[in-house]
Formats: structure tokens, C-alpha cells, sequence
């Protein structure tokens, strides 16, 4: 059996899970989340823990299995604590700025990049060189939070550009000199 997959989910206090025609939806005080349950699991609850159980021991089951535990233990920890990205950007003029739900980035092009803030996303300038993105969709902060990345990865040579808090950028030598 899945060890992922045998694992309960922990309810906090104020989150509910409900199911109905396939579909889970959790609400918590963040927010609410749905998503279609893969008909080869079932959900049940006992107390404030939440357990995901495959119907048969098939291999489509048992590959399932952990994956629909984890999404459910994500929209849980969503719409509880929400979720978190953080970038920094690494650059001479290389900045962030934030208006009415547009990102602009200069990132040393002839044009600053402009952004529109997806619906269930929102960022925090700590600085102008340092990001965060927030949400109750992890899978939509990771996805925002790559896209901006996607901009300007940083460089193999000068490590200028956008990466995630503590990510680490191997430089490479430069040119060896004219002997």
C-alpha cells in the first residue's frame, strides 16, 4: 500500500471537505477549492482526520493513490495557511514595481515587462529587488512564480536575473586570457 497515499490528512479548525458527483471542495477561512476526485478513490472522514482510500489493489489505483492524498492535503494547507513563492531579483537597475494589480519588471530590456495578476494570486514587494507571491493554489503560485521567473533566469556567467530565494547559481569562468 501507498505510504503516501496511507497517511491522514489532519483538518484544521475552521476547514471542511465535502464531496458530491466526484467533486471535492474544501473551505477554509483563506478560502474555497474544488477539484474532480479520480473515481478510483473514495474519501473518508473520522473526527478531524481525512483519509483517501483506493477501491481496488490495480496498478492504476495504487498510482492514484498518493496523488490524490497530496492534492487534497494541499487545498487543505491552501485554504488554511495559504502558500508561498519567493524571488529575488539580482541585477544592476533590475527592479519590481506593483499597481493595481499589474507587475512591471525592468529587467535591462529596451521595454519593461508588464504582468497582470491572475484572479486568486496576490504580491507583496518586500523591496523592489524581492517578490513574494501568495495564494491558496499551489500549484498556481508555483506556475506565477515560474512565469516571472521565466523572464530573465539568471545567468550562468554574471548570476543577474530573477531566481527563487536561496537558490544557488553555479557561475561558470569567463574567457581564459590570451596567453
Amino acid at each position: 500500500m501507498s505510504r503516501i497515499g496511507r497517511k491522514p490528512i489532519e483538518l484544521p479548525t475552521g476547514v471542511t471537505v465535502t464531496e458530491k458527483d466526484g467533486v471535492v471542495r474544501v473551505t477554509g477561512p483563506k478560502g474555497s477549492l474544488s477539484m474532480s476526485l479520480s473515481p478510483l478513490t473514495t474519501l473518508r472522514q473520522e473526527g478531524v482526520k481525512l483519509f483517501v482510500e483506493r477501491k481496488s489493489d490495480d496498478r492504476q489505483s495504487r498510482s492514484v493513490h498518493g496523488l490524490m492524498r497530496n492534492l487534497i492535503a494541499n487545498m487543505v494547507r491552501g485554504v488554511s495557511t495559504g502558500f508561498e513563492k519567493r524571488l529575488d531579483i539580482v541585477g544592476v537597475g533590475f527592479k519590481a514595481e506593483l499597481s493595481d494589480r499589474v507587475l512591471r519588471l525592468n529587467l535591462g530590456f529596451s521595454h519593461p515587462v508588464i504582468l497582470p495578476l491572475p484572479e486568486g494570486i496576490d504580491i507583496v514587494l518586500e523591496k523592489p529587488t524581492k517578490i513574494v507571491v501568495k495564494g491558496i493554489d499551489a500549484q498556481q503560485v508555483g506556475q506565477v512564480a515560474a512565469n516571472i521567473r521565466g523572464y530573465r533566469p539568471p545567468d550562468s556567467y554574471k548570476g543577474k536575473g530573477i531566481r527563487y530565494e536561496g537558490e544557488v547559481v553555479k557561475l561558470k569562468p569567463g574567457k581564459a586570457a590570451a596567453g
